[in-house]
């Protein structure tokens, strides 16, 4: 399902190929009377429906729909439990009930059921999910022998190449719409929960068809159908997928038994090089990342990397904007190595950096102030790399962040990833101060915290 007007597309896993198949444009009126039929008998049998629901809590206000009162009394009334359902489609990777589905589909799901083409059920939980690739990995319970897809290289399409796109869109059933390849490295469209790189099709895609597949001509599993870009909700030819390469690293993180998905830290800040900007850096075209900051504990800055560098390539692969520079990483995985091309007054140079996760140094210590605080639920934890990747926050940033304000925290104004710099005049430099300060102090208290580089004060009485 949908959840914004920018909404679905789907990628599938490719079927075994023989060695020598060879993708060609139809040479007689017979072969284009073939059509795709025994391509979609292949196929079609792994790719899901996928049925979630989830428990929600609303209020039942008396005001509700008044024209005046009901801006007054947001959130009066008794809260009940409410069931959410949201209606979706997945792939089959593995005969042992892998499946590859989109977050906005199970991601925060109670319950999920997956129907097959041949009406089996089965009953699934998610075992990897991240909200920002929009991405989720289920495994089936009791599953054996499934039709399953293979995944294809995603580096390897080339736009104009011939796509089928597979889901369940509005609920009617297992739908095939055809289309080409229309735009690779689609990395400034931000769609749903996604946020990154995306394949173009303009295979009609529409609401039910997210988490199902897009595949080749061979039957392989190019992308995961996962938005629109749509002024109608309807499909205007402008759909969008998650690259199968991608999705390999997702389930190879779950079979490794990941609770959360792992992306390799950069470390540094950069920005897309322009055509203006490539001629003030004496580039012969544009093209490439510029790094504007850099964390001295960035891998890049251990192999000499340092601002004004501009990495052009990652792994062999032409970057763009900092999007695509960080899928180009993710899909190496931490733990592995790439090349990374780098031009320095205009002399280019080939460098192979090691992919690690955010470094926890100096430990974060994350603390959580309990009852015998003026804050229950506070949660303070020391800036490092790990907690400023963990946020998204500025390189250059250091003391003591929130990161979770807990239900005090937030009426008396704290907001995750503000830095506590001093409470009634005592500076705040580790996590444990805060308590300890909180504890002295009397019924009023002072506080500033930076937020977005400004220094604000927050006032209360405990």
């Amino acid at each position: 399902m949908l959840r914004h007007i920018l909404a679905l597309v789907v990628l599938a896993l490719p079927l075994t190929t023989p060695s020598n198949a060879q993708t060609q444009v139809p040479q007689s009126q017979t072969e284009i009377a073939l059509g795709f039929a025994p391509l979609v008998k292949q196929a079609a049998p792994a790719v899901v429906n996928i049925y979630a629901s989830r428990v929600v809590e609303t209020r039942a206000s008396p005001f509700a729909g008044d024209p005046f009162f009901e801006q007054f009394f947001k959130g009066f009334g008794q809260s009940r439990p409410r069931v959410q359902n949201s209606l979706g489609s997945g792939v089959i990777l593995s005969a042992d009930g892998i499946v590859v589905s989109n977050f906005h589909v199970v991601g925060m799901a109670t319950e999920i059921r997956v129907v097959m083409t041949d009406r089996r059920e089965y009953s699934a939980k998610v075992i990897l999910a991240d909200r920002e690739s929009d991405l989720a990995i289920l495994q089936l319970d009791g599953a054996a022998d499934l039709p399953h897809l293979d995944l294809r290289d995603s580096d390897k399409v080339d736009v104009g190449e011939l796509v089928l796109a597979i889901g369940n869109p509005f609920g009617v059933g297992q739908t095939v719409s055809s289309g080409i390849v229309s735009g690779l490295a689609r990395s400034g469209i931000a769609t749903g929960n996604a946020r990154g790189y995306f394949l173009q099709t303009d295979a009609p895609i529409n609401p039910g068809n997210s988490g199902g597949a897009l595949i080749d001509v061979n039957g392989r599993l190019m992308g995961i159908n996962t938005s629109i870009l749509s002024r109608s909700g309807g499909s205007n030819g402008i759909g969008f997928a998650i690259p199968s390469n991608l999705v390999a690293e997702f389930v190879r993180q779950a079979r490794a038994g990941n609770a959360a998905f792992e992306r390799p830290w950069a470390g540094m800040a950069g920005q897309a090089v322009d055509f203006d900007l490539a001629g003030s850096l004496g580039l012969g075209v544009p093209g490439g990342v510029l790094i504007s900051d850099i964390h001295p504990d960035s891998p890049f800055a251990a192999t000499g990397f340092r601002v004004g560098d501009v990495i052009t390539h990652v792994g062999g692969e032409p970057v763009n904007s900092p999007a695509e520079m960080l899928f180009r990483m993710t899909i190496t995985g931490i733990g592995g190595k790439t090349t990374v091309s780098r031009v320095r007054d205009e002399e280019t140079s080939e460098i192979e950096v090691a992919m690690i996760a955010a470094p926890d140094t100096p430990p974060a210590e994350e603390t959580a102030l309990d009852d015998t605080t003026p804050l229950p639920g506070l949660n303070v934890a020391r800036a490092n790399p790990a907690t400023i990747a963990r946020f998204g926050l500025p390189l250059t940033l250091t003391g003591v962040l929130v990161t979770d304000p807990g239900p005090y925290g937030a009426r008396v104004g704290l907001r995750t990833g503000d830095v506590i710099a001093s409470i009634n005049g005592a500076e705040v430099e580790a996590p444990g101060d805060v308590a300890r300060i909180l504890a002295a102090s009397g019924r009023g208290v002072r506080m500033e915290v930076l937020r977005g580089g400004q220094r604000i004060g927050l006032r209360f009485r405990i």
